[in-house]
Formats: structure tokens, C-alpha cells, sequence
């Protein structure tokens, strides 16, 4: 179902790997997968053909393609979550707005497609927020987002619709954030947010050790009727 493919960058920087999964019948829509900062591993590859067997085409760009491009790593290895931070440090959040851009643009050269989502998870829930402050992009989801409590004067440009999903207990995202975050969006007209006491960053991962089954299901189905609303 799903394949690894290539789509251009903006301003002819070169061309952005990616996996792409595509549904067999009719395409409701299209969504962006944002990855965590371990690539386009396993996990990502599953979520993209989850969506694919809902009828959404589900693309996954490599997010450090400029870097390092091709890493897949697995957090539950600590040498590999340390070269996974490493690569945080080194990414540029506003170049990764260029390249959702890239790949809003490519789904919409689709024939049929013209509503386009996006999911993002830990930096790619960073990056859902951004979308949704700085393209087009119909709809957003961030889970575990970081950062967001600095870049919440952005959030006067967020014109469609934004879920994100804030575990209480993130050890990247302390308290004094989440407080930022709920005061800055909650009574924003366009955003969602939904609390899930007790649990840490990672928790809907799709495999290995930082799962939480319970609110993995629950974040997932409530991202499942969001982008049904939104999308199609």
C-alpha cells in the first residue's frame, strides 16, 4: 500500500523523500504525517497506511532530509534516542514550514484532492501548530507537542481548524508550559485541546516501550472524527 516516493522542494531546493501511502478505492482526502524526531520508521509507516485504509492518502516527508536524510531510529534504544536529539538541534522549524508547504502543494496536484490534513507528533506536533499559524493547511492535529508555549503569539493567524493532544505528565513539556499553552488556546475559536491525566510524551507511539493503549485509542479516535468533520 504504501511506497517511498520524492516531491519538490519550494524554491528549488532539490527534491524531499517521503512515504506515501495511498488508499485502493476513492480518496477522501489527504494528510500529512509528521514524524517524532526518530524519521520515517516503522511507526510512521503504519500510522500513513492506517490512513490509507480510512480512504485519506497519508504522506510522510522525511523532515531531515537536509541532514540526514533516510535515519530511521527507535526511541526505546538510548544510543539512538541521544542521535534522535542530537538531530532536533539541528533542525530548522521555519525551513520545515517550507517543506509542508512543498507537500501541501504537491497532494493538491492530485486530481480529486482538495482538502488537505496534517498529523504531527512531538517536533511534528510542533509543526502542526505552525501549519496551522502559517499555510493553509484545512485542518491540524499535534500530539505532545514542544515548544508551542513559545511561539503562542502566532496563534492570532490560526484560521482553520487545530486539535492538539497534552499528556500532564510529558517530561519535555513541564507544567508551566502546559499552563501557557491552555491560557494562550483555550478560548481560541479554532482550537481543541484535550488533557490526558497521568500520561508522558510518546504515548500513542504505535509500537514499543512509551505506548499507553487507553489514550492511545481515545487520541487517535478523537483525530479519526476530527479530520471526518474537517477533511471529509
Amino acid at each position: 500500500m504504501g511506497e517511498k516516493i520524492t516531491f519538490a522542494a519550494l524554491e528549488g531546493e532539490g527534491d524531499i523523500p517521503g512515504y506515501l501511502a495511498t488508499p485502493e478505492g476513492p480518496i477522501r482526502a489527504a494528510i500529512i504525517v509528521i514524524p517524532e524526531i526518530f524519521g520515517v520508521n516503522a511507526g510512521i509507516r503504519h500510522k500513513c497506511e492506517a490512513w490509507a485504509d480510512l480512504g485519506y492518502m497519508a504522506l510522510a516527508p522525511d523532515i531531515f532530509w537536509r541532514f540526514a536524510p533516510g535515519i530511521e531510529l527507535d526511541p526505546d534504544v538510548p544510543e539512538q534516542m541521544q542521535e534522535a536529539l542530537g538531530y532536533f538541534g539541528q533542525y530548522d522549524a521555519d525551513q520545515g514550514v517550507k517543506d509542508i508547504e512543498a507537500a501541501i502543494r504537491f497532494l493538491r496536484g492530485y486530481e480529486g484532492i482538495d482538502r488537505v490534513g496534517l498529523v504531527g507528533f512531538c517536533l511534528g506536533g510542533r509543526m502542526a501548530y505552525m501549519a496551522a499559524a502559517r499555510t493553509d493547511i484545512d485542518a491540524s492535529v499535534g500530539y505532545y507537542g514542544v515548544m508551542i508555549d513559545q511561539m503562542l503569539n502566532e496563534s492570532h493567524a490560526i484560521a482553520n481548524p487545530l486539535m492538539l493532544h497534552i499528556p500532564t505528565a510529558d517530561h519535555f513539556v513541564g507544567p508551566d508550559a502546559q499552563k501557557a499553552i491552555h491560557d494562550g488556546l483555550d478560548l481560541h475559536p479554532k482550537v481543541t485541546l484535550h488533557d490526558y491525566e497521568g500520561l508522558d510524551h510518546g504515548f500513542a507511539a504505535e509500537m514499543g516501550n512509551r505506548r499507553d493503549e487507553d489514550g492511545a485509542v481515545l487520541a487517535d479516535r478523537r483525530t479519526r472524527d476530527f479530520f471526518a468533520q474537517h477533511l471529509g
